[in-house]
């Protein structure tokens, strides 16, 4: 699914229904050693689906833990991104000499949390969304901008590693599968120039919201 929105560049390894089981490599293994049976599963199912999209640019197994803010720690010379809700898991990898950075996110297609949307949207955002709202009644728009902006946040920070809130980012979605992102960050003291503006694609299917950016490497 979340193969349609990234360039041939990079690679994209997913799985659908409940997570099969998968094993960890060492260094794995703390990240969820008192978590639930369902998160363990799900951790390990979407390392698995890293390691197969790894193999396909031609990168051996490595283990994958989370590292700073949960990014998860990719071989030196690769960009990827993972994410997984109930029912998908998915990886996407690229060669960082093709691609600098790329955030995939998927989400139920279900209305967002009551209250959830009003402390994501920035005021431009509540108004565009108004438009969509009524121009497109059967897409949840609300949990689009959601996955968008988590997306955007997995290609921002390991080029960064800086904090991007959800008030960082303006987004406006278009009702054609794209989305165009505006940072509104500054830099701070000692901080170089950041990354101001991106671009993406969102589609929905088999109950599910998927985002993705790619940002060529330069």
């Amino acid at each position: 699914m979340i193969e349609k929105l990234l360039p041939d560049a990079v690679a994209v390894a997913e799985e659908f229904g409940p997570p099969s089981p998968a094993p960890l490599l060492p260094g794995e293994e703390a990240a969820v050693a008192r978590a639930v049976a369902k998160r363990r599963l799900e951790y390990a199912s979407v390392r698995a689906c890293a390691r197969r999209a790894l193999a396909d640019i031609g990168r051996p197994p490595v283990a994958l833990p989370p590292g700073e803010r949960g990014a998860p720690a990719w071989p030196a010379g690769v960009v990827g991104s993972m994410t997984h809700c109930d029912g998908y898991r998915a990886a996407a990898v690229a060669p960082a000499a093709s691609v600098a950075a790329v955030g995939i996110d998927a989400e139920p297609h279900a209305p967002l949390p009551d209250g959830v949307f009003e402390a994501i949207a920035l005021p431009s955002e509540t108004f565009r969304h108004a438009a969509l709202a009524r121009t497109a009644p059967g897409v949840h728009w609300d949990r689009l901008l959601f996955s968008a902006k988590e997306a955007v946040y997995k290609a921002w920070f390991p080029v960064t590693r800086l904090w991007l809130d959800f008030e960082g980012a303006d987004i406006t979605l278009g009702p054609d599968g794209t989305f165009a992102v505006r940072v509104l960050r500054a830099p701070g003291p000692g901080e170089g120039p950041l990354p101001a503006a991106y671009s993406g694609r969102w589609l929905v299917a088999d109950g599910l919201v998927a985002t993705a950016v790619a940002e060529p490497a330069r």
